[in-house]
């Protein structure tokens, strides 16, 4: 079972979720939605993650001085700025699992830090999104249709930034880096090994959008084909003259762990939920393979980018 995923009766849940007033099975509601950042920032639900940060950032504090390192040197061994340990030792921004580990190594710890990653990492997500992002962590395949806006898991900090940027109201500065970073780190999924099998099919009107302005658009395509390169990935485009869509109820995402088991996430109107019904989840995904066939092939969708870029 996924980590931070549940079951009420006979159905999985993630914490914070709600399961929604409709008769379909399996239908969890999680909240606001994360990848379209059209939520309400930090809930009151997510401050019990945010104590743990703080928690954590208190005891490298204690540690450092301990070993009687100013932030700035402190922050020299470990690749960061002083400010940036001050925002760590605060609570304000959330350090990867890396950076715990260097600064374990550094402050002679010996794990004590290290045992702090697990629930760090769970708590740089929104509490509706926790239970989506331990799937991440554990899926053999994940499969990807948007129509918005590229896949979190596709972009690139300056697009990230341009989105958050639009929320209205405003996000605070602090939530926008935390979630800039909490986004980063779930990239980590195209280094794993074994790698699991990723396929992303987007609306060519996604890769036209200027989101940020020309040159974040140009960043972001360049990053697509980069990505698109890896053995594992597999990118296709949606065109606007396609005159068949199997995706015209929008966008989802399927993710399937070991075992076989899938599960189905999707955002609409600020809203976000999880599917754990096998059979609507084995129907997806078989929509979804239908989507993949009307799309460009992932050849020709990494040229379609390539003249794309060619544009800008």
């Amino acid at each position: 079972m996924a980590e931070g995923i549940g079951r009420v009766g006979g159905a999985r849940t993630v914490p914070g979720a709600r399961q929604e007033d409709s008769d379909a099975p399996g239908a969890v509601s999680l909240g606001d939605s994360w990848e379209n950042d059209d939520g309400a920032g930090r809930r009151p639900e997510d401050e019990g993650g945010k104590g743990v940060v703080m928690a954590f950032g208190q005891t490298m504090k204690t540690l450092r001085l301990r070993a009687g390192l100013e932030r700035e040197e402190f922050g020299r061994r470990i690749g960061y700025s002083a400010s940036t340990v001050a925002s760590f030792e605060q609570g304000r921004r959330i350090p990867s699992p890396r950076t715990i580990e260097r600064a374990d190594e550094v402050l002679a710890a010996g794990g004590l830090l290290c045992l702090w990653k697990e629930q760090v990492e769970r708590a740089q997500y929104p509490v509706f999104f926790q239970g989506m992002a331990a799937l991440e962590k554990e899926a053999i395949e994940l499969l990807s249709y948007d129509t918005l806006v590229v896949k979190g898991l596709l972009q690139t900090e300056e697009y990230m930034r341009a989105l958050l940027g639009m929320r209205r109201p405003p996000l605070d500065q602090d939530i926008v880096e935390q979630r800039v970073a909490a986004r980063l780190a779930r990239q980590e999924i195209f280094d794993r090994k074994p790698a699991p099998l990723l396929s992303f099919v987007m609306d060519e009107a996604v890769l036209r959008r200027r989101y940020g302005g020309r040159m974040v658009l140009r960043g972001q395509l360049e990053q697509l084909l980069l990505i698109g390169q890896k053995p594992s990935v597999e990118i296709q485009v949606m065109p606007l003259h396609s005159e068949e869509s199997a995706g015209v109820d929008g966008p989802f995402t399927v993710v399937t762990q070991k075992g076989g088991k899938r599960f189905v996430y999707t955002e609409v109107q600020g809203t976000s939920a999880l599917q754990t019904d096998p059979d609507q989840a084995s129907m997806t995904a078989a929509r979804y393979g239908i989507i993949r066939s009307q799309a460009l092939s992932p050849r020709e969708s990494l040229e379609f980018v390539e003249g794309l870029l060619g544009e800008l």
